[in-house]
């Protein structure tokens, strides 16, 4: 499986080493045809300052023959969803991660406690995509997010770089996925990159959802076309 798209990146604005360019350019290196660009929300420790939002209109749409979406990962921060983010920059950005984060403003602890507020983060128009919902740190239960997640249209992602970087993700992962096969749940496959040369690397994730029977349709990013159409369809825009 070759994906189009990467969807979770990080550049010298929050805590990654490269620069908007950079992330460009080796995207088109390696055959993408779309990338995101999603620095941390406000609430992180290092994480960018509010005119790096405010700016990103003054990039360029195209860099390096590879479409550049404006976005953010932002922090859940209480059990009703709420994230580290203003609806008046929301409204202005392409797409919108959000997950759990450490030291990020987020206090809940118990399951239940984790569950609700990543369903509430899920119900929340603006949020498009929960980025890695099996990092250990903050367990949930995964069949009412994956439940969840159906119900209000929502994608959860597989985040390649948990396999190596968030020790004890892999079953939760593993399980995950299994669920989203079992319910027909669009899944995101990225790479969480923070240097440019990790762009579009997702070998473990991809072989993941092979093994768990996820079918090609049901991968968001497996085609460039399927990314415009679920934005589309969950245009913060239109919201705004």
């Amino acid at each position: 499986m070759k994906l189009e798209a990467d969807l979770h990146t990080h550049t010298i604005a929050s805590d990654g080493y490269s620069t908007v360019r950079e992330m460009a350019e080796y995207a088109g290196q390696k055959g993408l045809k779309v990338i995101a660009i999603t620095d941390h929300g406000l609430g992180m420790d290092g994480g960018p300052h509010i005119n790096h939002f405010l700016n990103m209109g003054m990039w360029p749409r195209v860099m390096s023959n590879v479409e550049v979406l404006r976005g953010v990962e932002a922090n859940i921060l209480d059990s009703a969803g709420a994230i580290d983010m203003p609806e008046m920059l929301l409204r202005d950005l392409d797409i919108v991660l959000a997950g759990f984060h450490e030291e990020a403003g987020y206090a809940g602890s118990s399951v239940e406690e984790n569950t609700r507020a990543m369903i509430g983060a899920i119900a929340n128009p603006f949020v498009h995509i929960i980025v890695h919902p099996g990092n250990p740190r903050f367990p949930i239960d995964p069949e009412r997010i994956v439940v969840a997640a159906k119900h209000y249209g929502k994608v959860l992602e597989l985040n390649n770089k948990s396999f190596n970087f968030r020790p004890g993700s892999s079953p939760n992962c593993n399980f995950i996925a299994k669920l989203a096969h079992k319910h027909e749940l669009t899944v995101a496959i990225n790479s969480d990159a923070h240097l440019c040369y990790g762009v579009g690397e997702c070998e473990v994730a991809i072989a993941l959802a092979e093994e768990t029977g996820i079918d090609e349709r049901y991968i968001l990013n497996a085609s460039a076309a399927s990314v415009a159409k679920f934005l589309a369809q969950h245009s913060t825009r239109q919201l705004a």
